[in-house]
């Protein structure tokens, strides 16, 4: 790893020891007329607990163990105090941070019973007063709490992959399924007749198994776009959204109304959204140049196809084929259908599409 990435890697840790060190020096040198007590002492724990720092994602709870093992020997041993108590309340983080918060819990307990005996036992009278030691105390709940949070926080994050992956897991074996039992079965059938029709002297049968052939086709492609279109993770438009663009061009003074024909059915993804644009760009053009009030929007469903016609009361005459109308008709044609544009024998156009399903 590049030095670069062992810096950001360990930023934490370079920081806490810069500040930690860096403080021990200036304050054991601050005063040059009297030498620290145990000055080589304290400066190696400092270094050691400093430096422990480095290995505590992989050994958290002995590392926050030594930590407080190195202020155990520090505060009542050496001069002056410093600021080691840092690298203790680091360890008690990564400890819970990691999933051992009872034995975080555990360590600062410990500590602060250290500190209390330290009291009971000193000659010299209270080096911490009552204020120091709550604050210390609370210091310490407040470093474990923020730990265990960051912990829940992740197992919550992981949690919350894991099941994501899970249900994309299942969605593909579910799609997979449905492909092997709706395709399987058709091609199957196809690859038998066509086999058949191969082999077959008898026009009549063979003509049986052609027609056998094309309807398992259509079917087995009326399942792919259905399928296909579960795939499509976009919320596209269809025909259930005409009111909805009616609705809106009711402010460009345009009034539309829509009827309905046969039985309304579910229409595979990509016919539903190719008759809805046709509808959409047929209206568009009505509102923009035929200066029409009304439009009819009359759609008929059936077993093979639905049909969409739209007329409008508009000024009428020669169609002008433009980028519009022949968007509409690459639409129909690349679905196998067709559309046609024409004016009405009196006034206004008809776009007609039919579009097979």
């Amino acid at each position: 790893m590049s030095p670069l990435g062992l810096a950001k890697r360990y930023a934490v840790e370079l920081a806490v020891s810069a500040l930690v060190l860096g403080e021990a020096l200036f304050t054991s040198l601050d005063d040059a007329s009297e030498v620290p007590h145990r000055l080589a002492f304290g400066l190696t724990l400092t270094v050691l607990a400093c430096a422990s720092l480095f290995l505590r994602r992989r050994f958290p709870l002995p590392v926050a163990a030594f930590t407080l093992l190195a202020c155990g020997l520090y505060y009542p041993l050496t001069e002056p105090d410093g600021i080691v108590l840092l690298t203790f309340a680091v360890g008690l983080y990564t400890a819970a941070a990691e999933g051992h918060v009872r034995g975080a819990i555990a360590l600062s307990v410990a500590a602060m019973a250290g500190v209390t005996i330290g009291e009971f036992q000193s000659t010299t009278g209270r080096h911490v007063d009552n204020f120091a030691f709550f604050l210390m105390t609370g210091w310490f709940i407040a470093v474990i709490a923020v730990g265990a949070v960051t912990r829940y926080r992740r197992e919550a994050e992981r949690t919350k992959e894991t099941e994501a992956r899970r249900r994309e897991t299942e969605e593909r074996l579910r799609i997979a399924r449905k492909l092997h039992d709706v395709l399987g079965h058709h091609l199957a059938l196809i690859n038998v007749q066509a086999g058949a029709a191969l082999h077959l002297k008898d026009p009549e049968q063979t003509e049986e198994a052609l027609g056998t052939i094309k309807r398992s086709s259509k079917e087995a492609l009326q399942q792919l776009r259905a399928t296909l279109g579960m795939l499509r993770q976009v919320d596209m438009p269809g025909l259930a959204d005409i009111d909805k663009l009616a609705e809106s061009l009711r402010a460009n003074g345009l009034s539309v109304r829509t009827e309905i024909a046969g039985t309304v059915r579910d229409l595979p993804a990509d016919v539903d959204l190719a008759a809805f644009r046709v509808v959409q760009e047929a209206l568009t053009n009505v509102t923009r140049h035929a200066a029409a009030s009304a439009a009819v929007v009359r759609i008929t469903y059936t077993d093979h196809d639905v049909s969409v016609r739209i007329d409008d009361n508009g000024s009428g005459g020669q169609v002008a084929p433009g980028n519009g109308i022949r968007g509409m008709s690459e639409r129909a044609a690349a679905l196998g259908g067709e559309l046609t544009v024409a004016a009405l024998p009196e006034d206004g156009f008809r776009v007609h599409t039919r579009l097979p399903l």
